[in-house]
């Protein structure tokens, strides 16, 4: 549990210098089509900088809440363009009840279904449309294209909460980084190179971004068990049954910002990146000793399980996944509760 000061600062002088290298290499290439490679490079940038962002939102870098605060705001809404509050509200309740139903934001999208009643429900809602409803039964077909949208996603869900009503911790703050990122970008963009090349290099980055973010956070839950809402878990258990880990090496921690190792941050969120490397065997080793699944599997195996996953949910089968927390209730581990009257 120890900080990683060393690692994290080279990271974050890092940050400036690289983003710095990469306008010079924008510039100095100028209106050519080759700037869609410097597009790559800058969709691949901003989301290692989305990664190193997740850290400090998740107090892994200093002792201080404010300095993670700080850094989070910074490199969210200087260096990509998206809202550190957004995210913290969302990420935080995804945190407190993964795969939950009804209380899970990343469960609940407005494109995907990731429920047999959200399958339902979309089906009928377009019952009369053949296209719509194929779609939905095939939606796992379109699953990794639709991440490409997912870049430009953020940067409107982060402008929209910025001039939401309700209290915004440092409102000012994002609102300055947010419109100097995206206006200063897209001034940058659109003085250096033609409109056509312009829009290309944009929907580059964006998708590469959207994509490679997306990438990055499907394998963690999806295909794993939902809770239904008014079934109670004890943190072990809700954190590990609902998590995969990916087999990897130190190319895909780096690759993936430490994500692939999804059981052992939701266990210990605020433990820096690095050391979830260490703790990935003896949490397994404890999970094993306690009758606690734990899931683990290669990268393109995981991307298998949550195509196969959604394709099931959207041809409307019931129970897409053998679920053990079902067992687990046989067993007496876990509680149902009852549902408060209102």
């Amino acid at each position: 549990m120890r900080r990683r000061y060393g690692y994290y600062w080279a990271k974050l002088c890092a940050v400036p210098v690289v983003c710095a290298c990469g306008v010079a290499a924008f510039l100095i290439v100028g209106d050519s089509w080759w700037q869609l490679v410097i597009a790559a490079a800058f969709g691949i940038v901003f989301t290692q900088i989305g990664f190193l962002g997740h850290d400090a939102a998740h107090r892994q870098m200093f002792r201080s809440g404010k300095w993670n605060d700080w850094i989070s705001l910074i490199l969210g809404g200087l260096f990509i363009g998206m809202s550190y509050s957004w995210w913290q509200h969302k990420h935080t309740r995804h945190h407190a009840n993964p795969n939950k139903i009804g209380s899970d934001p990343d469960v609940d999208l407005p494109v995907i279904s990731f429920t047999p009643e959200q399958a339902a429900r979309r089906r009928s809602l377009f019952a009369r449309n053949v296209l719509a409803r194929w779609v939905i039964a095939n939606q796992g077909v379109f699953f990794f294209p639709i991440l490409t949208l997912e870049g430009l996603s953020l940067h409107a869900s982060s402008v929209r909460h910025m001039f939401s009503r309700g209290h915004i911790d440092h409102r000012w703050a994002e609102i300055t980084f947010i419109l100097v990122r995206i206006g200063g970008y897209l001034t940058l963009v659109f003085l250096v190179l033609s409109p056509g090349i312009a829009c290309a290099f944009l929907g580059v980055q964006l998708g590469l971004f959207g994509f490679y973010m997306g990438m990055s956070f499907a394998p963690n839950h999806k295909g794993m068990p939902l809770v239904p809402p008014h079934l109670r878990l004890d943190f072990l258990r809700r954190q590990v049954m609902m998590s995969r880990n990916i087999r990897g090496n130190p190319l895909l921690d780096t690759a993936m910002g430490g994500l692939n190792y999804q059981i052992e941050h939701h266990l210990f969120p605020s433990m820096a990146r690095p050391h979830l490397r260490r703790a990935a065997p003896i949490i397994r080793a404890y999970c094993s000793a306690h009758d606690v699944p734990y899931t683990q599997t290669g990268l393109f195996e995981s991307y298998g399980i949550v195509l196969h996953y959604i394709d099931r949910v959207g041809l409307g089968e019931r129970y897409p996944f053998e679920c053990p927390l079902l067992t687990a209730r046989q067993q007496g581990t876990i509680e149902v509760a009852k549902p408060t009257q209102r």
